[in-house]
Formats: C-alpha cells, structure tokens, sequence
C-alpha cells in the first residue's frame, strides 16, 4: 500500500521521487522503491527529520512501537498520516507530542493501480489546508474523500474488504460459467472485464445501480431469472453482512 501511495504522489507531479523518502527494516520491499528514484533508508528517524508529510504505512499492533520511536523527532511542521486500521485519531495523537497534525487514510488495493478509494478524517489538530494537500497529492490514486472519523470503519468494510469480495464475486462468476461449459482461463478473463466495465459505467454514468439494473433486465429475459437466483440464495443479505463484519472487526482493532 505505501508502494501505491508513493506511485500516486510521484503521479501528482507535484513532489519528484527524489524528495520523497521510505524505510524499512529488510530490503525485501524497497528496490521498487528505488526503481522509481525513491530514496529508502533503514532509519524511521531519517525519513522524519527528511520529511514534513510522514506517512504510517505499518500493521496496527506496530504503531505503538513505531511512534514512540519517532515521536522525539516529530515536530509542529510535520503532518503524520496513518493507514492503520482500527487505530484511532485519539490513539495517534496520544502517543505523539501534543499540538500534532494526524490524519487517518483508509486506502485499497486498487491504489496500486491509481484506481483505488481512499477516505481520510482529520485529527482535531489539522486543518482544512491539510486536508486540502493531501486530496491533492494522493488524487492520482483514485477517489479521494473526506469526512467524519466514525466513516473510516463503514470505509474498510465497504471499500478495503469490499476488494476482496468482488475478487470471490468474480471466482463465482467464472465458476458459473465453467460448469456451463466454457474454459476456465476464458471464463476467469471475461469475469475480470465484465467485473470492470460495470463498475467504469457505474462509476461514470452518474446513475444508481438499480436503474443500470433496470437496463440490463429485460421483462422475462436472462438477467431478471438470474438474478431471482442471487435473491432466493441470499446474495443481497449476504454482501450486507459481510460488510457489517468487516466494519466492526476493524472497530474492534480500534479497541485493543
């Protein structure tokens, strides 16, 4: 993820790759890094004495550990960002100094792509401007939104999980498609394009799903049988719950 957010930024055109600095602790993940003249270190303390926009692109249980590290280093200039599901705005500004910018970002996988869906809340320290240069630096990434912090968690189950279930949808889809006959390869292609040019003309129709419903189903034709088939199967209900799930195990992560 923070691969896609450094490709999104470079795309911006607004900071070169070189002024843009990553760390890790194993080199496993950073000759991307360097590919596209991203400078990487080892050092946590380097990337924020380098850096006035840090962003916390680590597993929950670390932030922790990864901000009592750096909290030393953190000053007024700098605005820190976490991708940390669960972790509060609260939490983060308790373990930093006081008066510190925070923002919680919840990108996707798509990100990677520059097709994702980030939402970001801000912590009671950072303002509109802020807000304002991270819209502009992460838009080539996709979708940029902001809003309230209590979003953030209905945001990883729809948009963060919801990734993962349209990966099941699509694997459904080709599996119908199997078992009527087609080659798997084949069915796992169209799947894959059927899956995205959906979700382009949803995206750029300015149209509800149901109307686009409406449009494919024709009275007594193909779509409207198979889609009585997902209702008596409990799809609709099902892809809810999933979300709900979703949302409050990143609420309970919160918690912990």
């Amino acid at each position: 993820m923070a691969f896609g957010i450094a490709q999104g930024i470079i795309a911006s055109g607004k900071v070169p790759p070189s002024n843009i600095i990553t760390s890790a602790p194993s080199m496993n993940n950073l000759p991307r890094f360097q590919e596209r003249g991203v400078c990487v270190t080892h050092s946590n303390d380097e990337v924020v004495d380098r850096s006035r926009l840090v962003f916390l692109a680590v597993k929950p249980h670390l932030i922790p550990k990864v901000l009592n590290g750096i909290s030393g280093n953190v000053t007024q200039e700098h605005i820190i960002v976490s991708m940390a599901a669960g972790i509060t705005l609260e939490t983060l500004e308790g373990l930093l100094p006081a008066g510190t910018r925070v923002i919680r970002i919840m990108p996707n996988l798509p990100c990677m792509l520059l097709e994702g869906a980030l939402l970001l809340a801000c912590g009671s320290c950072a303002g509109q401007m802020d807000e304002t240069l991270l819209k502009a630096l992460l838009g080539p990434c996709g979708l940029v939104e902001a809003g309230p912090e209590h979003w953030i968690d209905a945001h990883v189950g729809l948009s963060g999980s919801g990734v993962a279930f349209v990966y099941v949808f699509a694997e459904a889809l080709a599996d119908g498609a199997v078992k009527m006959g087609m080659p798997s390869a084949l069915a796992r292609r169209i799947a894959a394009q059927t899956i995205l040019g959906a979700g382009v003309l949803l995206r750029d129709s300015g149209k509800f799903p149901a109307e686009l419903k409406a449009e494919v189903c024709t009275p007594g034709g193909t779509t409207i049988h198979g889609i009585h088939a997902l209702e008596k199967g409990g799809f609709r209900a099902a892809t809810m719950g999933a979300v709900e799930a979703a949302t409050e195990r990143a609420r309970e992560l919160g918690k912990k």
